[in-house]
This record gives structure tokens, C-alpha cells and sequence, in this order.
């Protein structure tokens, strides 16, 4: 049994009580509540916030090259179990909001403001005390009547009276639980200022805000401060509206809210350039990154910080602007674009042949950007243009261009115009390219054929 008082002890029984508020206040609090040691870092509201989403503590955190402070709720990980935040949000401005309303509360205005809050709790603390006296007196009441009952019972009626003797026990019992209620409540009592205190708390207002940003003021200092006034500050983040509220639970009862802007994200001014984002998400459906690469360096392009691109670079500019890689099909339909490696195999000839004939203009490539691998599309068509040995009529190049009195090019350009016909051989001996010449019109000088009976 603890008997208070007993004895005297190493300390008083408010310095006791303080103490053990205050190591309960340094324990490591539960999930919804605020509170914890404080620590060095530069997050002012390190155990004083919470998530408005979700309502859970908000953890602490710092990014960047100065470790500026941030606050998160792994909120949606524990729900859902998914690797996103409820909550993330840099903390500078949010510190900066809750600091400024700090401070306007201890300005010299909002101390009076302040004591007269003090004063009005007391008064309300001697309302609450009223009523538990009340409760104590009806308990009491309440016992004695008891009493009184099973005194006037007749012993020899057992039955009522151990029913009354368990009605009496139960009203002293909640005599002895309205007391103890009422002592504490009367041990709790704020302590009233004195006019010296008074005068002190408003003396203090002025100079608080140049202690506030004091150098030799820590932050951990300075949160020491914020839990003086505030029990906790609830953060809700407004994407959409570019805004942060903050609702602050001053000790005593009291809100009070706060809106504070979040910046606009704007777009890195170092990015790679637009024009060299699309040609990149139109390679990417034909080629692999390796290739990519040269094609780029090749126009002369060049990442964001005027580097030269490679494999690993094009991979991650790909990935940052979600363009699906290359994915080489296994089968290629008919009618549709091959490189000159595959167009070869399809027809059975050498990509040196189909080079020739593609730089000859014998057959027509396709090119997606200027410095890219030619396509060939393969079809019917072109597949007739290579044949084992050539048709009946079809001549060499040297012949056709005595026959026709042009030169070779002259030839190709009507080939790839289609005025004449030509396949190439790819068998045997004779490889090369054939052509269909027409009948030869008759030329100037040429001799007249004599009329009949014209000697």
C-alpha cells in the first residue's frame, strides 16, 4: 500500500511527478500519438507531427547536399502493402510556418492573450473541482444510506442482509474511488501566477524572437521551445492546390491553422532536347540501344550535359521517358521492312550484293532518320527481281548501253524509274544484273529499204 507522505523523500512530490511525466513524455510513443526524446536534427516537429491522411505519426527525414529536413507517413506500406508514402513533403517551409506562428503567439499580445487563456483555466479548473466535491458528497451519501439500511436489518434474516452488507461495500467502494479522484484533481491544480511572474512571461516575448535565431540557439533547443506551447501539429498535403495545412494543438485545447503554399514543380532546365526524344522513341520500335547510339552520334546529337550517347545512356533516357525497348520478332510477315542482314538471308544473296544493288538504285531502302540502317521491304515484287539465270531477251549492261548509246547511270535511272525492265542473276558465272531492251527505232542513217521494181 502506498501511503504518500510517509516519510520525506529526496525530492517533493511535485518534483517526483514532473519527472515521471517527463520520461513518459521521452519513451518512444505508440502509433497515433505524438511525443518521443528530443533529438539533434533540424526537424523542428520531430514527434509533434502527424499525417492528416491517415493520422499516423510522421516519420523524419533529410535529402540533399545540406540535409534539409522532411517529413513522410509510410502509411499506404502498412495498409496496402505497397512502396509509396501517404505523405512525403520537404520540411523547410513547413518549419518555417509553424516557427512564425510560434513566435506570434509569444509576442507580447499573444502572452496576454496567453495569461488570460491561464486564468480562464483556472477558473474552469475550480468548475471541475466543484463537481467532483459534488461526487464525493453523493458517494458519500449514498454509503451512509447503505449503512443505515443494513444496520436496521434483522440479523436473523441472512438473505437481505448479506444483500445490503454487499450494497454497503459497493458504496464505500465508489466513496473511496471519488475521493481518490478528487485528491488528485486538487494535487494537479496549476500553480497561479504571481504579478513578478506576470511581468517576467511579458518581458520575455521581446527578446524571444532574436533567442529564437540566435547562433548559439540549437535546433534541439528550439524544439524544446515548440513543446513548451504546442501538443501536436496534424499536416495535410493538397496536391492539387499546391497547398500544406497545418492544424496546431496548443496546450490548453486550443487550434489554430495555417496554410502554406507548396512551390509549383517546374521542369529541369537540363533536359535532353525534345526532337532527339521522338527520333529516339521511333528508333527504339526498330532497334536495340547499341545501335541507337550510333545513329545518334552520327547526327551529332548528345545527352542533356553534351555528352556523347552509349548503350547505358540511351537505356536510361529510355527508361526515364517510358519508350519500350527493341524487341526483335521471330518471324517477319511478308510485306514488312528487314535490315539489310535479314533481307539478305531472305533472298539467299549476300548484304554486299544487296548493298550494291540498294546504292545502284536497283531496288528501293527505306531509312527512318538520316544516319540510320537502310530496310529493305521484302514482297512479291522484289523477290522476282532475283533469279537463278536471267529470261530469253535479257542482256548484259555492257550490251544494253551499246545498244542504247547511253552510259550505265543513264540506264539505272530508267530502271529505277521503270522504263526498263532488269532482274540480277545471282547464280553461277553470269552474276550481275540483265536488262530487257527494246526494240531498237529506226536511225537516221540508217539505209531505206528499196521499193519494189526500184532497181
Amino acid at each position: 500500500m502506498f501511503i504518500r507522505d510517509h516519510h520525506a523523500g529526496y525530492i517533493d512530490w511535485n518534483t517526483f511527478e514532473a519527472n515521471q511525466k517527463r520520461l513518459a513524455q521521452n519513451i518512444r510513443p505508440r502509433p497515433h500519438q505524438s511525443g518521443g526524446a528530443v533529438r539533434e536534427g533540424a526537424a523542428l516537429l520531430q514527434g509533434l507531427a502527424a499525417c492528416g491522411h491517415c493520422g499516423r505519426r510522421l516519420a523524419v527525414h533529410y535529402s540533399g547536399r545540406f540535409s534539409a529536413p522532411g517529413y513522410h507517413c509510410a502509411g499506404k506500406n502498412i495498409v496496402n502493402g505497397r512502396g509509396e508514402y501517404c505523405l512525403n513533403i520537404g520540411g523547410v517551409q513547413i518549419d518555417a510556418a509553424v516557427a512564425e506562428a510560434f513566435l506570434a503567439a509569444l509576442a507580447p499580445a499573444g502572452l496576454e492573450a496567453s495569461l488570460q487563456a491561464i486564468e480562464q483555466f483556472d477558473a474552469d479548473h475550480e468548475t471541475a473541482l466543484a463537481q467532483f466535491r459534488r461526487d464525493v458528497e453523493r458517494a458519500r451519501y449514498n454509503a451512509q444510506r447503505a449503512e443505515r439500511r443494513y444496520r436496521a436489518v434483522d440479523p436473523e434474516n441472512r438473505l437481505v442482509a448479506r444483500g445490503l452488507e454487499a450494497e454497503w461495500e459497493s458504496a464505500l467502494l465508489e466513496l473511496k474511488t471519488a475521493k481518490s479522484e478528487l485528491s488528485d484533481r486538487e494535487h494537479a491544480r496549476p500553480r497561479s501566477l504571481t504579478h513578478e511572474e506576470r511581468d517576467a512571461i511579458l518581458a520575455l516575448g521581446k527578446d524571444l524572437k532574436r533567442i529564437w535565431f540566435a547562433p548559439t540557439t540549437s535546433d534541439r533547443d528550439r524544439k524544446e521551445l515548440l513543446r513548451t506551447l504546442l501538443d501536436d501539429v496534424t499536416l495535410r498535403v493538397e496536391r492539387d492546390k499546391y497547398n500544406a495545412h497545418l492544424t496546431l494543438r496548443w496546450r490548453g485545447g486550443l487550434f489554430s491553422e495555417v496554410n502554406v503554399p507548396l512551390p509549383h514543380s517546374h521542369p529541369s532546365p537540363i533536359r535532353t532536347a525534345d526532337d532527339t526524344i521522338d527520333l529516339l522513341r521511333r528508333l527504339a520500335a526498330h532497334y536495340p540501344d547499341t545501335k541507337i547510339a550510333g545513329i545518334l552520334n552520327r547526327q551529332g546529337r548528345t545527352t542533356a550535359t553534351g555528352l556523347s550517347f552509349t548503350a547505358n545512356r540511351v537505356s536510361s533516357l529510355r527508361t526515364h521517358w517510358e519508350i519500350p525497348c527493341f524487341e526483335p520478332k521471330q518471324q517477319v510477315q511478308d510485306g514488312e521492312c528487314m535490315t539489310i542482314e535479314k533481307a539478305a538471308r531472305a533472298l539467299g544473296i549476300a548484304p554486299s550484293t544487296l548493298h550494291r544493288c540498294l546504292n545502284d538504285g536497283f531496288i528501293a531502302g527505306e531509312q527512318i532518320t538520316p544516319g540510320a540502317p537502310w530496310r529493305i521491304r521484302i514482297n512479291d515484287e522484289l523477290r522476282s527481281r532475283f533469279v537463278e539465270s536471267a529470261p530469253e531477251g535479257y542482256v548484259k549492261m555492257f550490251k544494253a548501253m551499246n545498244l542504247l548509246g547511253v552510259s550505265r547511270q543513264t540506264i539505272l535511272q530508267r530502271v529505277k524509274r521503270g522504263e526498263l525492265k532488269a532482274v540480277h542473276v545471282y547464280r553461277g558465272r553470269a552474276k550481275g544484273i540483265r536488262l530487257q531492251v527494246p526494240a531498237a527505232a529506226p536511225d537516221l542513217f540508217d539505209p531505206l529499204e528499196k521499193p519494189e521494181g526500184v532497181v
